[in-house]
């Protein structure tokens, strides 16, 4: 058996912080909207000037300036997945806000008012932002337009309800058709209160939700122009940067070091030990880097993990033939396989992935007696705001966590064990905090020294009844589980992530079994985007296409046939397949493929159209529909259709980490492959109208994307895919 190392050094400070913490807090930031209630001024005072004056801040996601201006507090991320053009759109439709006066500005990390009401905490991730921010959101805007127009009916002596808005101005439609601009009526909002009910816009009134280029992304112009503020753009008085030499081995720790030729380097200042590793300081990052590559460390591998990826997969394909944990059993799938006229049974394999975004991890800190200040591109507020004060010695509320714009992340800044943060905050202590930090991660770090997608191998048994229909689905998952030593690990054991998208498949099919195994490995993991979904997807829909081949029927209509009971998800089928021709003639040496998946609540179907050329897949086209719920941004939701499929089109081809006796050996992306631009194939994204509230976006694309391609190829070739990437 493979023995478990996991960072143990790093979470050091952050198992500090315990279950019982981590609920309480939850607790306490699990209510809704939060509005701040102001005492009452003179009827009729006169509004104050552009520019003068306090803003009006109605409640915690809002702030109106005396000039007009909007500002959007957004208590979520914007890695580029358009989060806060978003809730901007949220606020600014029940406001009624000039979109060219709108703004954003990422949130402090306060749980009391930015909780994520799906976690009960703050943090972004699960393809939750709109998701979990649509009514709060609505009825905060709905809240400071009521006050705005109770503002205005002061002033002009009439009654509320007398009044209408449009975009940055309270109006009086009848009599003197009074006008007046947000930015005039500030002074006097801020003496109203707030209302605790308020009433919301019919959709049939929406100016911007829904609608195509109403709301720009708010980031667009930053991003454009280089005046967007990442975390590499943080510069304070006396900033060093550093960088780390980690262990070759995950497990492995210093035994010792010497620091002479690292500091003879012009501009480095200081090397220091941290609990896993050793750091470099200096003055700029090139001089730490060169620092660290003649820095001599010895390394204790007495308890290192040295196993590499052959022998996981050899562990995990054991496993795969003894029973599990039970997670689902409908009738006797068993029985009903064996006793079937006709039986199929695969074995799929999944590599390690890496999360692969485009700005590697880094993190300032800043570090005073009684505080710590942090900047980077923040999306787990909450779990390392308790990481950091634990390892510290500091209350939640001494760490100020600043916000700014990530460049991707795909799960990884999302660390349960707050990995990269509680690096920096070490190097900061080990200097006794007499400089800011700046933490640079290199892409060799972030590929060699990171977190991973875990690798799976399912085993899966059907049988099919002379007519063709499925009759038994006997499915067994093994793989390292995420949540395992973290404080989100359930009581017990069962890590839903593992087998989410696989025990709870829609098809109709009589008996139904499911089993998972959940083995350590030594080699650490987190979620990557879509989590569970990115095997499981992969995994049911490339089995219900054998299936539907061992029956001798259509993949589009043997779907069908199993999902009568499930018009979203039929939905999007049967939109995907018509909009991409499907059963209509292709060129020659080429052929269609088709998925649907459901993740993070919203339906997604694609079809591939692929080719082989040289041996090797090459797609050309993907035709995919997503109901997603009442849709926001319509641009934001194409756009990250195409991202998802993107991503899942470099995982699926190309996507594979190796590990050889315990070290990684695909750590730039030489060896770790993405797609090319001009391997990009055509992408058509169709949205189907929904009333529904908003689902996730963010993830849901990339399930589809890999058992489409595969789906495909097994028409074009008649061989089915069992192993990942399909490029190997």
């Amino acid at each position: 058996m493979i023995t478990d190392t996991r960072h143990s050094a790093l979470d050091a400070g952050h198992s500090a912080v315990s279950r019982r913490e981590f609920i309480r807090v939850g607790v306490a930031v699990g209510g809704g909207l939060l509005v701040a209630v102001y005492g009452c001024g003179k009827t009729g005072e006169p509004a104050a000037g552009p520019g003068d004056g306090p803003p009006f801040e109605p409640n915690a996601f809002l702030r109106i300036g005396p000039d007009g201006s909007v500002t959007v507090v957004a208590k979520h991320l914007e890695m580029g997945q358009g989060a806060y053009t978003g809730l901007a759109t949220i606020v600014a439709e029940e406001l009624d806000a000039d979109w060219s006066k709108v703004r954003v500005e990422g949130a402090p990390a306060d749980a009391t008012k930015y909780a994520n009401s799906m976690f009960g905490m703050q943090g972004t991730g699960g393809s939750s932002s709109i998701a979990n921010s649509w009514e709060q959101h609505r009825k905060a805007g709905a809240a400071a337009r009521a006050v705005l127009i109770a503002a205005a009916a002061q002033q002009w002596n009439v009654k509320p309800e007398d009044l209408r808005t449009e975009p940055g101005v309270v109006i009086e439609p009848n009599g003197k058709r009074r006008r007046a601009e947000y930015g005039s009526l500030v002074a006097l909002a801020t003496k109203i209160p707030a209302p605790a009910n308020v009433t919301l816009k019919d959709p049939k009134d929406f100016r911007y939700v829904g609608k195509d280029k109403a709301a720009p992304r708010t980031d667009a112009q930053e991003k454009s122009t280089g005046t967007a503020k990442f975390t590499q753009d943080v510069k304070l008085p006396g900033l060093l940067t550093a960088v780390v030499a980690h262990p070759p081995l995950f497990g492995a720790t210093v035994k010792s070091f010497d620091p002479s030729k690292a500091k003879a380097v012009p501009g480095v200042v200081d090397v220091v030990q941290i609990p896993n590793g050793v750091a470099v300081l200096a003055d700029n990052f090139w001089a730490a880097r060169q620092g660290r590559a003649v820095l001599t460390v010895e390394w204790d591998e007495s308890k290192a993990n040295r196993a590499g990826v052959s022998e996981v997969f050899s562990q995990f394909r054991g496993l795969a033939n003894q029973p599990g944990v039970e997670i689902r059993k409908d009738g006797d799938a068993e029985k009903a396989v064996t006793g079937a006229a006709t039986t199929v049974e695969a074995v799929y394999e999944f590599p390690y992935l890496a999360h692969a975004c485009m700005e590697p991890l880094n993190c300032v800190v800043k570090l005073a007696p009684d505080s710590c200040e942090v900047w980077n591109g923040e999306q787990f507020q909450t779990p390392d705001q308790m990481a950091i004060g634990s390892a510290l010695g500091l209350k939640p509320e001494q760490v100020k966590i600043n916000m700014l714009y990530a460049g991707g992340s795909f799960g990884r800044r999302a660390n349960p064990h707050a990995d990269y943060v509680l690096e920096a905050v070490s190097i900061a202590k080990a200097i006794n905090g007499r400089a800011p930090v700046k933490l640079v991660w290199t892409r060799e770090d972030d590929t060699g020294a990171g977190y991973f997608r875990p690798a799976f191998v399912h085993r899966i048994k059907g049988g099919i009844d002379a007519s063709g229909n499925p009759v038994g689905w006997w499915h067994r998952i093994v793989g390292q589980s995420v949540m395992a030593g973290t404080i989100m690990e359930a009581k017990d054991g069962k890590d839903a992530t593992s087998f989410e998208g696989a025990a709870d498949h829609p098809y109709a099919v009589p008996n139904v079994f499911v089993d998972v195994h959940f083995p350590k490995a030594g080699i650490p993991v987190q979620w990557w985007r879509s989590v569970g979904h990115t095997h499981t997807g992969f995994a049911v829909e490339m089995f219900v296409d054998e299936l539907a081949r061992a029956a001798g029927k259509d993949p589009v209509e043997f779907r069908r046939a199993l999902l009568a009971k499930e018009p979203r998800r039929l939905g999007v089928l049967t939109l995907a397949a018509e909009k991409a021709g499907w059963g209509t003639p292709l060129p020659a040496g080429r052929a269609r493929g088709v998925a649907v998946h459901k993740s993070f609540s919203s339906y997604v179907a694609e079809v591939a159209e692929v080719s082989l050329e040289s041996g090797k897949p090459r797609v050309h086209r993907i035709v995919c529909a997503v109901d997603c719920g009442i849709v926001v941004n319509p641009d934001v939701v194409r756009a990250q259709m195409e991202s998802g499929i993107v991503y899942g089109l470099s995982a699926a081809l190309y996507g594979e980490i190796g590990i050889d006796k315990g070290r990684v050996t695909s750590t730039n992306f030489d060896r770790y492959r993405v797609l090319r631009m001009r391997e990009m194939p055509v992408v058509e994204v169709h949205i189907v109208p929904s009333t529904e509230p908003p689902t996730g976006v963010g993830e849901t694309g990339t399930p589809p994307a890999g058992p489409a391609v595969a789906n495909a190829l097994l028409a074009l070739t008649g061989k089915p895919t069992r192993r990942l990437p399909l490029t190997s």
